[in-house]
Parts: C-alpha cells; sequence; structure tokens
C-alpha cells in the first residue's frame, strides 16, 4: 500500500473502527474486569494486582510474537480481522464465570468456589489478552505506522489518543448502567458479539498494507531484533521516547485498575446510579476535554510535539494532586480529574506520534513487542503494586463483599503516589524535547 500525506475516507474508517472498538474492549478489560472480579467474584485489590501483571506479561510476549511473525510473513490483516473474531468470543466466555457455576463443577458451596473462580477469571483474562494483543497491540498498531506517514502522523496519533476517552465514556454509561439492568453475563455476550462482527466487517474493509518482500531473517533473528544494544544505539530516540512512555504508563497504572472502585466504594458513590446534575457534569467535563485536546493538536501541527510535552506532564501531575485533595467531594474529583485527563490525553498523543515517528517502518511488526515492554508490561506490573502497598498503608475503610469478606477500600493516596512518580518524567523530557526539536528542522 503507497503512502499519501492524506489518508483516504476507507482508510480512516478502519482507523476509527477498529481503534474504537479495541479501545473499548480494553476499558471494560481494564476497569469493569477489576470492578467484576472485586464485586462479583469476590476479588481483593491483590487479585486484580496479579491479573492485571498476568495479563501485561501475556500481553508483551504475545505482542513480541506475533508482531513479529506478522514482518516475518509480511501480513497484517489477517491477524487484525482473525484477532478481532476470535477476541470476541474470549470476551463472551466470562458470562459464563462465576462463583456458583464453578462451585457445581466442582461440588462444593459457592463460598469455598472463591479462590478457584479468582483464578479461573485471570488465566480467562490472559487468554483473552492474548487474542488482543495479536490483533489490537501487534498487528493494528502496526498497521497504522505502515499507513502513515510523518505528515499525518500527529492527526491520527489525535484520533487515537481521544479514542480511548470517549471509550472509557460509552463504558462507564452503558456497560456499567446494562450490568444493572441485564447483568454481567449479558453485557459480556453483547460486547463480545460486537468485537466479533468488527472483525467480519474488516474482512471487507481493510486493504493488506504490507506489500514489499519479506525478510529474509529468521525468526528467532526477528523476535531479537529490539533488543540488540547495536539497534537500540542506532534509534535512541525511540528508546528515549519509550522511557518517557514507561514512566508516564507506570504512574497512570498507579491508579486505573482502581479508579471505578474509588468512585464506587471510596467516594461512596455508585458509578452506575449518577445523579443529573452530576450526568451534565460529567457531559461537560468530556466535552472539555476533547475541545482542549482538539486545540493543542493543530497547534501541534503548526509548532510540533516539543513544546506541548512539559505543559502536558504538568498538567497531568498537577491534576492528580488535586484529586488527591478532592476527597469524597465528587464535584471536585469530577473537575480534578478534568485537569489531569487533559494532560493525560496530550501526553499521551505526543508519546506515541513521537514512537512511531522514530520506529523505522520495515521494523514496525518487531518493535510492537518492545514497546509494549515500556507501555504494559513495566507500568501493569510496578503501577498496581505501588497501589496495593499505598492502599495497604493508608486505607480507611473496607468493604464487606457477598461473600462475607472484607477488603482494604483503594486510598487517595494513589493519586499522590501517582503524581510523583509522573514528576520524574520531566527528566527524560529534556532530552526528547531537545531531539524532537533537531528532527523537525
Amino acid at each position: 500500500m503507497s503512502k499519501s500525506s492524506k489518508l483516504t475516507g476507507n482508510l480512516w474508517l478502519n482507523i476509527v473502527l477498529f481503534g474504537f472498538m479495541g479501545q473499548v474492549a480494553w476499558a471494560v478489560e481494564n476497569n469493569f474486569f477489576n470492578l467484576f472480579l472485586f464485586n462479583e467474584i469476590g476479588g481483593t485489590p491483590e487479585d486484580i494486582s496479579r491479573m492485571v501483571t498476568a495479563s501485561s506479561v501475556v500481553a508483551v510476549l504475545t505482542t513480541l510474537f506475533m508482531g513479529s511473525l506478522s514482518d516475518k510473513i509480511n501480513k497484517r490483516k489477517i491477524f487484525i480481522c482473525g484477532g478481532y473474531i476470535v477476541w470476541g468470543f474470549t470476551v463472551m466466555a466470562f458470562a459464563l464465570i462465576s462463583p456458583e457455576n464453578v462451585a457445581k463443577v466442582m461440588g462444593t458451596t459457592p463460598v469455598a468456589a472463591v479462590s478457584a473462580t479468582v483464578m479461573l477469571v485471570i488465566v480467562m483474562d490472559c487468554i483473552m489478552t492474548f487474542m488482543g494483543s495479536t490483533s489490537n497491540d501487534a498487528a493494528f498498531n502496526a498497521w497504522i505506522t505502515d499507513i502513515t506517514s510523518t505528515s499525518n502522523r500527529a492527526k491520527t496519533e489525535s484520533v487515537l489518543a481521544i479514542l480511548p476517552v470517549v471509550a472509557l465514556v460509552g463504558v462507564t454509561a452503558a456497560f456499567g448502567s446494562l450490568s444493572v439492568k441485564f447483568g454481567y453475563p449479558a453485557c459480556f455476550i453483547g460486547l463480545g458479539l460486537i468485537v466479533t462482527i468488527c472483525g467480519v466487517i474488516g474482512i471487507f474493509s481493510i486493504k493488506e498494507s504490507r506489500t514489499g518482500v519479506k525478510t529474509t531473517a529468521g525468526f528467532v533473528e526477528t523476535m531479537t531484533y529490539g533488543f540488540r544494544p547495536a539497534v537500540i544505539k542506532e534509534n535512541k530516540n525511540l528508546y528515549l521516547s519509550l522511557v518517557c512512555m514507561g514512566i508516564f504508563a507506570i504512574a497512570s497504572q498507579v491508579f486505573f485498575p482502581y479508579l471505578f472502585i474509588y468512585v464506587e466504594h471510596y467516594i461512596d458513590m455508585s458509578t452506575l446510579q449518577l445523579t443529573v446534575p452530576v450526568i451534565i457534569l460529567a457531559v461537560a467535563v468530556f466535552a472539555a476535554c476533547i475541545a482542549t485536546l482538539v486545540s493543542f493538536i493543530i497547534l501541534s501541527d503548526k509548532k510540533g510535539k516539543a513544546p506541548f510535552l512539559f505543559p502536558s506532564a504538568a498538567f497531568f501531575a498537577i491534576g492528580l494532586v488535586l484529586v488527591y485533595f478532592a476527597d469524597r467531594n465528587i464535584i471536585y474529583f469530577a473537575l480534578s480529574a478534568l485537569v489531569a485527563l487533559v494532560g493525560y490525553g496530550l501526553l499521551m498523543i505526543m508519546l506515541n506520534a513521537a514512537i512511531r515517528d522514530f520506529t523505522p517502518e520495515d521494523k514496525a511488526g518487531q518493535l510492537q513487542g518492545i514497546r509494549m515492554i515500556f507501555s504494559v508490561l513495566l507500568p501493569m506490573t510496578i503501577g498496581p503494586a505501588v497501589a496495593v502497598k499505598v492502599t495497604n498503608a493508608f486505607a480507611t475503610a473496607q468493604y464487606t463483599n457477598e461473600y462475607g469478606a472484607a477488603v482494604n477500600i483503594p486510598a487517595p493516596h494513589i493519586y499522590l503516589a501517582a503524581a510523583a512518580i509522573g514528576l520524574t518524567i520531566f527528566v527524560p523530557l529534556v532530552f526528547l524535547a531537545k531531539n524532537l526539536k533537531k528532527s523537525s528542522n
């Protein structure tokens, strides 16, 4: 597929369709799966940390292997479409998981089956992550690199960065309310069907982006490409961008896995029973975020990415500190989250665009696994572990689930810890901003 400075309507259709549905599925996994495990299964914050860590390891290994394989056989479409189709079925499988169903298989009581059910959820989450990472993290992300160029990459990244925000808001409203009305099983089946249908649509809408000559390198050589010292030295700007992404993502993972649990149980306001004023405020916050991000994106296309790195990081860290001081006030919490969300969204756009700019185009698939180490494995291993330690040290309340177990409710100190980690990004940002200015001249 040849590149041009202008993306066609068909390309935009697939960017938005697969980008949005991928983010919807990930939003459910990263937020409601945690809430599902905590509320419905009887899991603890430690169980959530274990699940997040396990899925991150699977995500990185899958992306490294499948991304390299897509480079090796010179194909993207089969991984995207086939992956989304099967991904949907793995989401639907969660409709069958409950302590009651596991108890029937084990011949015991639901209370006695909680531990086994928690383990089953974690294992199934890893299986689902394998399909999601194959189709989205490895193939779709490499496909994006294939079809874009430096002239349209920031614009594409801006759309891809807004999609998680749209997905999170949509998932919070739709999945949350529907799970109350119809139950989690119906929601898992509905979401899985939509993801599978998306993959079927792609069979007819996606055009193969890889038309070059297959690589002659061995598969092991292909998989280990990004770990070689010579490659790191040759692509130092790429790895510098990845370090910045790693710090940013670690800070984000300190609070994101526990966000819905925090809002529902600490603020003591169910995310599923929102009043009209709060809904209006949420819509206003969302609209303000989008408008602010679009404004910054337009300016960044004209002035480059470098000038926006430090303000974005500052907004992110300051917003998290404000969230900490908001405590149980939902209005202050929402307004503070707005500040953090603007910084989060813009910083994600700039860093992802920088990573794509510095990625050798003929090695896009092979390097997706390296990207996942910094954006998923390290953050999802370190971030939740920090949150657990902070919560255990500062928790002031507990939640007794329906199986009689008392577990700590995440403390607001997780946002302060996230801000402290986020501030360390300013060190590598100094060098990244300098190199971005050089590359744009």
